[in-house]
């Protein structure tokens, strides 16, 4: 599959990579992914991103990230639920890492998803693809099928990431970028197309 990407596309993977290893995560996940589409330039995703506004917020994008990272991953919406049933996710959060340390609960450091497959050869076998984003990647491919693309670009990368539930998705409608959105700049329906 990884012969279809392109270039742009590539970058994004390698990037995510890149971030994994920056943020001492086992595992490279869909929060990665999103940060290395962050760092590009001059590709269809990033215009599509610029377009929707979300170029000059990549701070409020990495801290949004950082926060669900330090509550183990759960979206805000997770959360929000645990609350419901009487169970405050701040307060264990707090009692956690004043027992054992800022960032105790931290996403991405257990080792699971440790499985072989195509994706361990993408980038020789660094980092781990962690199964939801080996699941985000085999998704844009889905997504540039459906366009009838004969080629995975970073805008479907994009598109997936705002078609699967979780931390990636929540934080980017949080910032206005949405799967129907992303669609409209992308591909048209009376707008700026991205090409």
């Amino acid at each position: 599959m990884f012969e279809r990407f392109t270039k742009d596309a590539r970058a994004v993977v390698l990037g995510a990579v890149d971030h994994a290893e920056r943020l001492h995560a086992e595992t490279v996940e869909e929060q990665h992914v999103l940060l290395a589409l962050l760092d590009r330039e001059a590709s269809r995703g990033s215009f599509a991103l610029m377009s929707l506004g979300l170029a000059d917020r990549k701070e409020s994008v990495e801290q949004a990230l950082a926060e669900a990272r330090r509550r183990g991953g759960l979206s805000r919406a997770d959360a929000d639920a645990l609350s419901g049933l009487g169970i405050d996710v701040s307060e264990i959060v707090s009692r956690v890492e004043e027992a054992h340390g800022e960032g105790a609960l931290r996403s991405g450091r257990t080792g699971a998803g440790r499985g072989r497959g195509w994706w361990s050869g993408l980038v020789g076998g660094h980092r781990p693809f962690a199964q939801g984003a080996k699941d985000l990647l085999t998704e844009s491919l889905r997504m540039a099928l459906a366009q009838r693309d004969r080629y995975i670009g970073d805008e479907h990368l994009l598109l997936a990431l705002t078609a699967r539930p979780g931390v990636p998705a929540e934080v980017l409608a949080d910032h206005g970028v949405t799967y129907a959105s992303l669609r409209r700049v992308l591909y048209g329906e009376g707008e700026a197309k991205a090409g």
